[in-house]
């Protein structure tokens, strides 16, 4: 069965997540078929933008605890949305936690419904948000950011929305979403292949500079005795040994 399926409608084509069993986790199969849709979406003309969306209540739980990617494929699927020469335009009526976050921050408009939550978990593993820092910290308030990367604590959208993760949140996340939309229909591929590589020039800066060392840095801490202890006390749904 896939875990991203796809459908076109009026030059927009939507990607849905559809591994809802483990909560859309990044799995090494999810975002290997990820990266390859949106190549796909690169090379079709008929595609003016994209819509990133999912199934189930949780829109991404971060890394798949069982069977995780390298960070080099996270990197290479952040770097992938992030330069498409179309907009990507994530749609969030659920959760989203950890590597979750990095697919939002690589978006280029992010839209949620008000009851959507968001936490970066990663500390209350033992790990940090290396990659995700990536798309996550050029986008957000940073004294907010320092609070939530520190603490794990969850947010609501509007709060989301106040430091820079979200564009829009509201009761009807398609309402919010449809004049987004018209305005990419009415715009000109070219128009905006060339507007969207303004706006993402410091964001591939970013990649370019740091990319190699947040992976390694990312692989040491998914090798360490704390994350181990971490990612068990997860599955196995307790707290964690250091918990005070």
């Amino acid at each position: 069965m896939p875990l991203v399926r796809s459908a076109h409608e009026r030059g927009i084509t939507t990607l849905t997540l559809d591994s809802p069993a483990n909560r859309n986790a990044l799995s090494a199969g999810l975002v290997g078929e990820l990266t390859d849709a949106l190549t796909r979406c690169g090379e079709d003309d008929s595609v003016r933008a994209v819509v990133l969306t999912h199934t189930g209540n949780t829109f991404s739980a971060g890394a798949d605890l069982r069977n995780p990617p390298p960070p080099e494929a996270l990197v290479a699927l952040l770097r992938r949305i992030v330069t498409l020469d179309r907009p990507v335009v994530a749609r969030i009526t659920g959760h989203v936690r950890a590597g979750g976050l990095g697919l939002l921050g690589a978006c280029d408009i992010a839209a949620a419904s008000r009851d959507a939550s968001f936490a970066f978990s990663e500390v209350r593993i033992g790990v940090a948000p290396a990659v995700i820092s990536l798309t996550v910290l050029p986008r957000t308030d940073p004294r907010a950011v320092a609070r939530y990367y520190l603490t794990g604590e969850r947010f609501d959208a509007y709060e989301a929305a106040r430091i820079g993760l979200l564009t829009v949140c509201g009761a009807d996340v398609d309402a919010a979403l449809a004049p987004v939309l018209d305005g990419l229909r009415r715009s000109s591929a070219q128009g905006l292949a060339e507007t969207k590589r303004l706006l993402t020039a410091k964001v591939l800066e970013a990649f370019d500079r740091d990319a190699t060392d947040l992976s390694a840095l990312s692989a040491r801490l998914f090798s360490s005795a704390q994350a181990r202890e971490g990612m068990t006390a997860f599955l196995e749904r307790r707290d964690p040994a250091w918990v005070l």
